[in-house]
């Protein structure tokens, strides 16, 4: 099931392996839904993002790039990421290893 929350409700996580919490040594597996809204972040550890449905816009380092379905692009560990779906994204998450527990932050979510 895709959750969300009532203060972000064009956006849904489903995790499918574990929840990222604390830390972790193997890879997390997570679906994600966007709705015309975008999400902002800097994790510890690497996130690569495989878009299967409508179109992503990722950002990082200044540089963007625009997905289409069957693409992917992978955020660096340590470094703000920004996604954005002017209409709709449905995506695979894969986060790398966090061998240091730390937590993801700076949490920026807006509609479109």
């Amino acid at each position: 099931m895709m959750t969300t929350k009532t203060d972000r409700p064009r956006l849904r996580c489903r995790f499918i392996t574990s929840q990222p919490i604390g830390q972790w040594d193997d890879f997390i597996l997570s679906e994600w839904e966007l709705e015309a809204c975008e999400w902002e972040d800097v994790h510890p550890h690497t996130e690569t993002n495989y878009l299967l449905e409508g179109e992503l816009h990722v950002e990082s380092d200044g540089e963007t790039v625009i997905l289409k379905p069957g693409d992917s692009a992978r955020v660096n560990a340590d470094r703000t990421g920004r996604y954005w779906a002017p209409v709709y994204a449905r995506m695979v998450t894969i986060y790398g290893p966090n061998p240091t527990g730390a937590e993801s932050h700076s949490f920026v979510y807006r509609e479109i």
